[in-house]
């Protein structure tokens, strides 16, 4: 709803003499809407967006730059001066009636709380009524003159809402204190009527509260009244109390109680504190109730938003707001929607913070994008636009590393729930595949940023080889385990089968060749800082491999896991040469993922807590198991159908997924 519309229907409720006296918003509209079409000096807003602004004119009629500048500097500053006078004769006119019906209130109040006349209820609230009537009225015609300043602002590309508003401080229906402190003695006079007629309020259950506005206004809920004042309508009913009927009385006087302003504040500078402390100030001394608030920073500038609800209609908050602003060098900007303005509500009434998209049926996911080499533009327009197709709204963005070029950042997501995460995914790989960067979507869930084990294949992970094929290069068969090695990653052959192929070739080798490997093992990068970092934060940690338990428990002790599973080579009756068969179940892909599930129950742990890394196709089950599973640098099947995937040289940016930032992760080495 346009606010145009809204004031004249809510103009309609009051007085017809109170009706003559409302700022003419839509005359100032009109104005603005007729007259400063051309006027506009904000270049970039001014024309279309794909007007090109030439060096030379390309054509004898055409205006130069500096030409068109002059014309349009004439014309607004021609037309602003008058669009003030306009509003000043408006604002003049309401704050003169203001002034000659507060007096006729403000007397009127005074007798009502004179104790030698005895006024009744109906004569209290009387008097009650034409008060929050008359705030009502303040409040309505202050907001068409701050959206009437913030239209003139968009069309003519100057900025003198926030100087107009700090000069109306000076006016009567600003600074005019009195009614309000006169408001709650009036309240509690009507209360202690009320209650003198046996009406029982002492049934009702009131909030804790010491402020005598808000204990009266509770006091008087879900009474029903007659309203006194002419042109308002009224709504006979009885309503029972505590098991007594009370009169016909406080209709809509207390729907009138009742009502709240929100309002959004933004305050934007480069005094960050200074900027939040003035904002907080000037709300604690109007008494305003906080619902919400952001904060952003970029180095020194800050922007300060803050969702208020403003209750006695101080319209003075705004005029201090802009001597803030003005005192900390900060833009200022706000926006009233009065809590009956229905435009204002979302679909299926769903609340949402301020740092929230406003749509109805969300879903929200958690994106980290990453790239060792630095987050191109290109990258990031691309993926810019993907989002934008989709309807993916972005709510919050996070910086995670702390290199000189921009490496990961965090990206909080508002997701329309039709959307398939599979088909998500599926597209997110062909955009990232194409600039050599790794977003991994994660639904955003209390348990993203509270794992506790986490689960890691042996060979081409947590070590960068193979482990039977370093064996098998030692004993001389390298090319014939090779050989098999490859098709059982591609998922071309069964594992049990290949394992036994493989082990079988390694028959006669000498045990010791296990040590010579283990002299040879290279650690993937990253892998130790990974492993300190985590089990500073207190995980448990676990290499499930396919490969050979000697080995496994190596590397088990090398990074300080708690847990290696992994296959038995049996060895000949002296101890000396390997017999080539295993003995124990074989780790293959099932087993894999039944010993993730035993560790995560052994030490009281939820799978939705369990992160899982591996790069082969028996890793898929153990991948698919854990709440987050990691493809780290794997074959393109696992790609495919791992949840995420990381395709950089260190392991230790498996953490940035896990929503650790790089200083993070720094602390915790510190820890280790």
């Amino acid at each position: 709803m346009k606010y145009g519309i809204y004031l004249s229907q809510e103009k309609a409720e009051f007085p017809a003499h109170w009706q003559a006296h409302f700022i003419g918003y839509d005359v100032l509209k009109q104005f603005l809407k007729t007259q400063m079409v051309d006027a506009n000096v904000r270049f970039s807003t001014a024309f279309p967006s794909t007007h090109v602004f030439q060096w030379t004119p390309s054509a004898p009629e055409e205006q130069s730059f500096d030409q068109l500048l002059a014309k349009r500097l004439a014309l607004v500053g021609r037309l602003t001066p008058e669009f003030v006078r306009i509003l000043d004769k408006e604002v003049e006119r309401f704050n003169q009636f203001f002034v000659t019906i507060k007096a006729d209130i403000k007397d009127r109040i005074a007798c009502v709380l004179d104790a030698s006349r005895q006024a009744g209820v109906g004569e209290c609230e009387a008097a009650l009524s034409d008060l929050l009537l008359l705030e009502r009225f303040v409040f309505l015609n202050f907001t068409a003159v701050a959206k009437a300043l913030k239209k003139h602002d968009k069309w003519s590309g100057l900025q003198i809402r926030e100087p107009y508003l700090m000069r109306t401080s000076q006016l009567s229906f600003v600074v005019s204190t009195s009614l309000l402190q006169l408001k709650p003695e009036l309240m509690a006079r009507l209360t202690d009527l009320l209650a003198q007629q046996n009406v029982p309020l002492s049934s009702l259950v009131l909030p804790p509260s010491t402020d005598a506005v808000t204990t009266a206004a509770a006091a008087l809920k879900d009474m029903v009244v007659t309203h006194p004042l002419q042109g308002r309508p009224t709504d006979l009913k009885q309503v029972v109390l505590g098991g007594s009927t009370a009169s016909p009385k406080l209709g809509p006087l207390v729907g009138l109680l009742h009502e709240t302003q929100t309002v959004m504040i933004s305050l934007r500078g480069p005094h960050g504190t200074d900027i939040i402390g003035g904002v907080l100030s000037c709300l604690s001394t109007h008494k305003c109730q906080i619902a919400d608030f952001s904060l952003s920073r970029l180095h020194h500038d800050v922007t300060f938003g803050v969702l208020v609800h403003l209750h006695n209609r101080d319209v003075d908050l705004f005029s201090d707001l802009a001597k803030t602003a003005q005192k900390w060098d900060g833009t200022l900007s706000f926006d009233v929607q009065d809590a009956r303005l229905k435009a204002s509500k979302l679909a299926d009434s769903a609340q949402y913070a301020l740092s929230e998209a406003p749509y109805a049926k969300r879903v929200k996911y958690i994106a980290t994008v990453l790239n060792e080499r630095g987050l191109t533009p290109e990258f990031l327009s691309e993926w810019l636009a993907w989002l934008l197709r989709k309807k993916i709204s972005v709510e919050q963005m996070r910086r995670l590393d702390s290199h000189t070029t921009l490496m990961c950042v965090e990206f909080r997501l508002s997701v329309p729930d039709e959307l398939s995460p599979d088909e998500l995914k599926s597209e997110l790989i062909g955009i990232s595949t194409g600039h050599q960067t790794d977003v991994a979507l994660q639904p955003d869930n209390v348990f993203r940023r509270q794992k506790r084990l986490v689960v890691f294949d042996m060979d081409s992970t947590l070590i960068q080889q193979e482990v039977i094929d370093e064996i098998a290069r030692i004993a001389g068969i390298e090319a014939q385990v090779a050989a098999i090695t490859e098709r059982a990653m591609q998922g071309e052959l069964d594992f049990k089968e290949s394992l036994a192929s493989r082990v079988a070739l390694l028959k006669g080798t000498p045990v010791h060749a296990l040590d010579d490997v283990k002299r040879l093992l290279t650690f993937t990068e990253g892998a130790h800082y990974l492993c300190r970092a985590l089990k500073s934060a207190g995980f448990k940690l676990a290499v499930i491999s396919g490969g050979f338990l000697p080995l496994a428990k190596y590397v088990k002790a090398e990074l300080g896991l708690d847990y290696a599973f992994a296959n038995q080579l049996k060895v000949t009756a002296d101890g000396k040469h390997l017999t080539g068969e295993t003995t124990g179940p074989v780790v293959d892909a099932t087993r894999k993922a039944e010993l993730l599930e035993v560790i995560a129950q052994a030490e009281g742990i939820a799978i939705d807590q369990v992160v899982a890394v591996g790069d082969g196709a028996n890793d898929l089950l153990m991948l698919g198991k854990a709440s987050l599973g990691i493809a780290f640098n794997a074959k393109p099947r696992v790609q495919q159908q791992a949840r995420a995937r990381i395709n950089q040289k260190s392991l230790a940016n498996i953490l940035y997924l896990m929503g650790y930032s790089e200083s993070e992760a720094a602390e915790l080495q510190m820890q280790s």
